[in-house]
């Protein structure tokens, strides 16, 4: 179906049709699950999958089969994809992607909690005081495993090709000395989630390694490659939460990153390695994945941004719900390596036909707010948040408008059990033994999935439907506001301390926490619509020390990322202009640009 939006020159292919959902009150029973972490939740695991009655006892606590009671459902038909193209305005092709260096200034020195820059590295290089292949030799011993002191930094990483490194840094530093190179991104270290393959690495996603299951990849996706044929240096493959299943990035297989701000927290996930690898300033950007909050999260808790693309923009992952994009230092950086790596691709039937990305710039400035929604944060979160709307009213001319969104709770419940069921399909074909699919994940990994594949195809039709209808309120809202940008806190809580280290050992099922965690997310997942998390505060932490950050989310109309950058560069301005004390630097900060300077030329 071809839809024109409501602003002139835009135009979609299947765009939902336009109706107001059902008015519905919100209304949300807390979780009550049980909580297993350490030794107990190995035990747990071991019982939940002996005993089949359990695991449909647990799919029913969980609220999965809440869907069954929505009268209004029998009026849609499902919708398993989200995806909506925007196409190119009339006479314009699709092509790629040109960046002006001049656009993307040196940030001055005085700001506050100032990161090293792409521009920065760029101007650096450009100059001859500094190589990509100094910048790579100081790096390669911060985030290698295989190195006598390993450092910190390594536990962020799960692989690295030094080889590999080391000659694209030397590429890159011989087109600066002849004078020619490829761009702002020329030799500027970066490093890839361990969910996407890489040419001459292996993709884990976070699990036990495994030769015979996880080949070497013989071609890097079409995104990152975007980011590499602009001279990019990959770095190495972060790590995640295995298979992203959950949003703290707890991983035994490979240990836990410690979130850079305060050591006693989580990174957030499952995207935490490369929200750590940036938060920590070991690279300006760097790849995430989100399939329910996935860059947002991690972006949130390290106190970086990250944006989270328009379904299929960037691939076809196999997902109804998961989509790469950038996690980066500053806004500047982020719409750099969003518009690198969202160049069409013409080897794909749906990605090719996608608008190419343009400069960034504000729609009608409108906000939407689900009153009661965005209500549910706690205190701290909302005071930051509500601080940072009234600059955005009271000093850049946005509009607050107040929405309204049918069955929120249940569409959560709805894109979790989606999520879950797709994981569990995906894993059985990935095992080395089909009946032995679970044998080498984690424990709390193991407990999800065996409750996963109880989902009765009846529900997880439902939940189809009940996407549908979302998507379809959603282009209501839209048509009612055209430019409209719903924003919630990226996440209603401020943090997510660590419990203990036994958790980190054993890995930790904390169903509750997830939910609540996820209470905003999962919207932009399961309709696919592009979404940005930046930081605008910091709270007092109730453990460790050091400020746990706070992040404001906006999401757009598909195919809205522009205006999501521009929304983002304001955010950005109020944390370094108007919060008191302005941006703060993590404490694990590593000044990468002084210390390559050491190195010989």
């Amino acid at each position: 179906m071809m839809a024109d939006s409501t602003e002139n020159t835009k135009r979609f292919f299947d765009y939902p049709k336009a109706v107001q959902g059902p008015k519905v009150p919100y209304n949300r029973k807390e979780d009550a699950l049980p909580v297993f972490q350490g030794r107990t939740l190995t035990i747990g695991a071991w019982l939940i999958s002996k005993l089949p009655f359990l695991q449909s006892t647990l799919w029913s606590n969980a609220g999965f089969g809440s869907l069954r009671d929505i009268q209004d459902l029998h009026k849609y038909v499902e919708r398993f994809d989200p995806t909506v193209v925007p196409l190119p305005r009339d006479g314009v092709r699709a092509e790629e992607v040109k960046l002006d260096p001049s656009s993307f200034p040196v940030p001055a020195e005085d700001i506050p909690g100032r990161y090293r820059s792409v521009a920065e590295y760029h101007a650096l290089y450009l100059s001859g005081a500094l190589t990509p292949l100094q910048v790579a030799e100081s790096l390669l011993p911060l985030i290698r495993r295989d190195v006598t002191p390993v450092s910190h930094h390594a536990t962020a990483f799960i692989s690295c090709n030094p080889e590999a490194v080391l000659e694209a840094a030397r590429a890159s530093t011989l087109r600066y000395k002849n004078g020619s190179p490829l761009g702002i991104l020329d030799g500027v270290p970066t490093a890839v989630k361990d969910e996407s393959d890489v040419a001459g690495y292996r993709t884990t996603s976070g699990r036990k390694a495994n030769d015979s299951i996880f080949a070497i990849a013989e071609e890097t996706i079409w995104s990152i490659q975007q980011w590499i044929d602009a001279g990019a240096v990959i770095i190495g493959k972060t790590n995640m939460h295995e298979i992203g299943a959950d949003t703290t990035n707890n991983n035994p297989n490979y240990g836990t990153p410690k979130n850079p701000h305060n050591p006693q927290y989580y990174t957030g996930g499952s995207s935490g390695g490369s929200g750590y690898a940036v938060s920590s300033g070991l690279v300006p950007f760097a790849l995430g994945n989100d399939g329910g909050g996935s860059i947002r999260i991690p972006a949130s808790f390290c106190g970086v941004y990250g944006l989270k693309a328009s379904h299929h923009r960037l691939e076809d992952n196999g997902s109804t719900v998961t989509v790469g994009g950038p996690i980066a230092a500053n806004m500047a950086d982020l719409e750099i390596a969003y518009r690198v790596m969202a160049n069409p691709n013409p080897g794909s039937r749906i990605c090719s036909v996608f608008a190419p990305p343009s400069t960034p710039a504000h729609g009608s400035r409108k906000i939407g707010i689900e009153k009661a929604w965005f209500a549910r944060a706690d205190p701290s979160v909302l005071k930051i948040c509500n601080a940072a709307l009234d600059y955005y009213t009271s000093k850049l001319g946005y509009e607050v408008v107040e929405i309204e969104i049918p069955y929120l709770p249940e569409g959560q419940t709805a894109h979790a059990f989606t999520i879950l069921a797709e994981m569990a399909v995906r894993m059985r074909a990935k095992a080395a033994s089909p009946k032995r699919w679970l044998a080498d994940m984690n424990s709390a990994n193991k407990v999800l999935l065996m409750v996963a594949e109880q989902t009765p195809a009846r529900d997880y039709l439902l939940a189809q439907q009940l996407r549908n209808l979302l998507m379809q309120h959603l282009a209501y809202l839209y048509e009612l506001h055209p430019g409209l940008i719903i924003v919630t806190p990226t996440t209603p809580i401020p943090g997510w301390p660590i419990t203990n280290e036994g958790s980190l050992s054993h890995g930790v099922s904390d169903a509750n926490m997830s939910i609540r965690n996820m209470e905003y997310v999962w919207l932009a997942n399961f309709c696919g619509n592009p979404a940005i998390s930046a930081p605008v505060g910091y709270v007092e932490p109730v453990k460790g020390e050091g400020s746990v950050p706070v992040g404001l989310m906006a999401m757009g109309e598909w195919g809205s990322e522009d205006e999501l950058i521009a929304w983002g560069r304001d955010a950005e301005k109020y944390l370094s202009e108007s919060y008191k004390g302005g941006r703060k630097k993590a404490e694990n900060w590593v000044d990468v640009i002084e210390a390559a300077k050491g190195k010989e030329a």
